[in-house]
């Protein structure tokens, strides 16, 4: 699909995507934290799904969006949140759709998803050694303390779990929107949605390694 200006038909895409991104924060509000207040969310999965779909420019119009809705709804974290929220969704979704539409195959979503990881890791790291300990109200040595143990892990394992829905989840999304008429069929020389089990096995396979990491990082495992 590609964006004509701000049209009705791109304005109510936006929109969907915005709700089920907000909506997905919501349910899962009951996985635990990692270090009392680091939390996964995957809403970064729809919102580069989004992406994928659109443009760069659509992911990080939704992480914005959602990320404000969250800030004045539920969130307890105020304008530190907001801030972390949307640099995190867009480190991860922005350069992994803008890859995804240079090249629009199985490979180049997965070499722009895996972008996506390790910009997301490397902003993460460097924001959190800024802005953390203003929210956390600590030293700065007690969060660089933390940079190894905890922001890396929790950083690599969220992407790498979001990483994993978006290559299993975006095919079926797309087709029901195209079949919906909600979105533009595949434009002429992009891939076409034959189903392939060897890559459905190889996102299955991802997004069942990152959840074990994360369930032994939260010491459930």
């Amino acid at each position: 699909m590609k964006k004509k200006g701000f049209t009705p038909g791109f304005i109510a895409v936006i929109a969907m995507f915005t709700a089920l991104a907000y909506v997905s924060v919501i349910i899962a509000k009951p996985i635990p934290n990692v270090a009392g207040f680091l939390s996964y969310e995957p809403k970064d999965a729809i919102i580069v799904i989004a992406g994928l779909l659109i443009s760069p420019l659509a992911s990080a119009l939704i992480s914005l969006l959602v990320s404000f809705i969250e800030m004045i709804t539920i969130s307890t974290t105020g304008p530190y949140g907001l801030i972390m929220n949307v640099l995190s969704t867009c480190a991860f979704a922005v350069p992994a759709a803008w890859i995804y539409h240079k090249n629009r195959t199985k490979k180049g979503a997965v070499i722009g998803l895996a972008t996506g990881v390790i910009c997301m890791v490397i902003c993460m790291l460097l924001w959190n050694y800024i802005i953390t300990p203003l929210y956390m109200k600590v030293d700065r040595s007690v969060v660089a303390g933390m940079m190894l143990s905890v922001f890396l892990p929790f950083n690599l394992i969220k992407g790498g779990i979001n990483a994993g829905i978006t290559l299993l989840l975006y095919k079926p999304i797309v087709s029901a929107l195209r079949s919906a008429k909600l979105v533009e069929a595949s434009p002429a020389g992009s891939e076409k949605g034959k189903f392939s089990v060897g890559f459905f096995v190889f996102s299955l396979a991802v997004l069942a390694t990152f959840v074990l990491a994360f369930l032994a990082l939260v010491g459930v495992l």
